[in-house]
């Protein structure tokens, strides 16, 4: 029997690691760039307004569907929040160098680390990351959102769900899905798991 993914919601989900201080600044600057108020913002995103104050302020960090929620009002790209430089357009990015962006170690596991393989642009019409997720680990969600996805599974063994179905992929298997389809992963082997993954338009 395929246990359900953990219902999503803002308390005790993992919360996203990095610049508390550079994530927060960049999102109180898109809340103040479209001329919405701390409780506006809140309230169309879902979440409380002393909650999302200290997230501005560096104090607490969203969870990522709660992230989703405030990058879909705000109309920007949660890559956007991540980038620690707003350099020229590069082409290569050689192994090793790539930005990681970390989860919070899941109660099930060690969590997920995204490797950015094209670090965000506002030029990119694409996002790809490889997703590695440690045993146990598993994504938050189900989410959803705008456009399409495809990943190839590099290594280990992961439960995918897309909509209403289950699937159950090895290394060498690939998956497609239109991205407003509720969808949400797991590593289910007994190693760490990874994922090349690629979306359009880049909304992580």
């Amino acid at each position: 029997m395929i246990e359900p993914p953990r219902k999503s919601g803002d308390v005790g989900e993992e919360k996203i690691l990095t610049n508390p201080v550079r994530l927060g600044g960049r999102l109180k600057l898109a809340r103040q760039t479209r001329g919405l108020t701390l409780k506006a913002l809140a309230l169309a995103a879902d979440c409380s307004e002393s909650l999302l104050s200290k997230i501005e302020n560096g104090k607490a960090s969203p969870s990522l569907p709660m992230l989703h929620r405030l990058v879909g009002v705000l109309g920007t790209n949660i890559g956007w929040m991540f980038e620690e430089a707003d350099g020229e357009e590069g082409i290569v990015f050689r192994s090793g160098t790539r930005p990681l962006i970390g989860l919070d170690p899941l109660r099930r596991g060690e969590g997920i680390s995204l490797e950015r393989i094209i670090p965000y642009s506002q030029g990119h019409l694409l996002q790809c990351n490889i997703h590695h997720i440690e045993a146990g680990g598993q994504s938050a969600g189900p989410i959803q959102h705008v456009g399409e996805e495809v990943g190839y599974v590099l290594a280990g063994e992961v439960e995918l769900m897309v909509g209403e179905r289950t699937f159950r992929l090895s290394p060498g298997d690939s998956f497609v899905f239109n991205s407003e389809l509720p969808h949400w992963y797991r590593n289910v082997g007994a190693e760490r798991a990874s994922i090349f993954w690629v979306n359009t338009p880049a909304t992580f």
